[in-house]
């Protein structure tokens, strides 16, 4: 049997024994009633984890992985005629102007270093001098765990009457979103990361009134969500979806509602990524961003100390039942990245917290 790991990278999560089990139930064809219903059930419970936007916005399901919702989400409503203004200061960033490259849309990209935050100026100055269709941008960038400045950046979007689209993969169900003040049309997220479910299922949710018009811009078939949406009035699918994958993303919302859904959530992620830093820092250890309030509630990095290589820390970390994230990039072999999304409790922190201050030395 394979060995037991905490999966402290940004996703996928170590399960609860609940939603683990979940996955134990009977097959399902796609195109029966009792998959409809179960498939309304989970787009209810989805409307639901932002309450605020649970009458305005309308999640839709594909089989594929956050990425796959990021490239559904710019398929579908970026434009073949306007600008996006892509917004990016790290590797899922800049990932978005690849997928509108890809697509032959055009865009203009404003790029900061991958340790700084976006660069509102830039972004105004360009709002200023050209019509775009559509802004987009990265809430939770985890190429270093920053937690961008999307509250700025929408009120720029609300200033300049552009239309924002969101990567939310690493950030929907564990960090506040405010899709109205932020003038959001779509928010790309998946199941397997704040949620807490297993991967192969994601999901874009969007304002109701672009999916009642039905008007895409896609040259996919598989990734037009308004394909999507059109059959899931009815709880249906146009392609098979992960059956079982919706199971655990059921079991999953449950688990969230009984544990007192985002905020509680939102909280005990505080806790945990609270305890890493001060532990850490008090260690000697050195975060890699500036402050500490640059970071999201779910994703902390770290200086490599000179007492040790990437490569010893993973393996060492491995051995005692952990796995941690490498940079990326150029970052690669200089920070080391913890995520704390899942089934840990301050307690198995701590005990990974004793083993990183023990190989360095401390």
């Amino acid at each position: 049997m394979q060995k037991k790991y905490f999966l402290l990278n940004p996703g996928p999560v170590t399960l609860t024994e609940r939603v683990r089990n979940s996955l134990l139930q009977p097959d399902m064809c796609h195109r029966e009633d009792e998959f409809a219903e179960m498939q309304k059930r989970i787009i209810d419970k989805l409307k639901h984890v932002y309450p605020s936007a649970s009458k305005t916005y309308t999640p839709v399901l594909l089989t594929g992985s956050g990425t796959a919702a990021v490239e559904a989400m710019l398929q579908t409503f970026a434009k073949h005629d306007e600008k996006t203004l892509v917004v990016a200061n790290g590797v899922y960033g800049e990932r978005i102007a690849n997928i509108l490259k890809k697509q032959n849309k055009p865009y203009t990209m404003i790029q900061s270093e991958w340790q700084h935050d976006i660069d509102l100026s830039r972004v105004e100055d360009a709002l200023k001098s050209e019509k775009y269709g559509y802004v987009a941008s990265v809430h939770h960038e985890t190429t270093t765990g920053r937690l961008n400045s999307i509250p700025a950046l929408g009120k720029l979007c609300q200033k300049y009457k552009v239309p924002m689209l969101l990567d939310g993969v690493s950030s929907f169900g564990g960090e506040k979103i405010n899709h109205d003040e932020w003038n959001i049309t779509a928010v790309a997220a998946t199941a397997n990361k704040c949620l807490h479910s297993v991967p192969g299922i994601s999901f874009v949710q969007v304002r109701n009134e672009l999916l009642e018009n039905g008007v895409s811009y896609s040259t996919s078939v598989y990734l037009d969500l308004i394909s999507y949406y059109t059959n899931q009035k009815s709880g249906f699918s146009p392609f098979t979806q992960s059956v079982h994958v919706l199971y655990a993303l059921e079991e999953a919302l449950n688990e969230l509602k009984d544990q007192g859904g985002f905020e509680a959530r939102h909280k005990f992620y505080l806790e945990k990524s609270s305890y890493i830093i001060s532990t850490l820092t008090n260690a000697g250890f050195e975060l890699f961003l500036d402050s500490k309030d640059d970071y999201s509630h779910i994703l902390i990095s770290f200086k490599i100390p000179a007492q040790f290589t990437y490569e010893l820390l993973h393996e060492t970390l491995k051995e005692e039942g952990f796995i941690i994230y490498a940079g990326q990039g150029n970052f690669s072999g200089k920070i080391f990245r913890i995520s704390i999304m899942g089934e840990v409790q301050i307690s198995d922190l701590d005990r990974l917290c004793k083993n990183i201050i023990k190989l360095a030395g401390k």
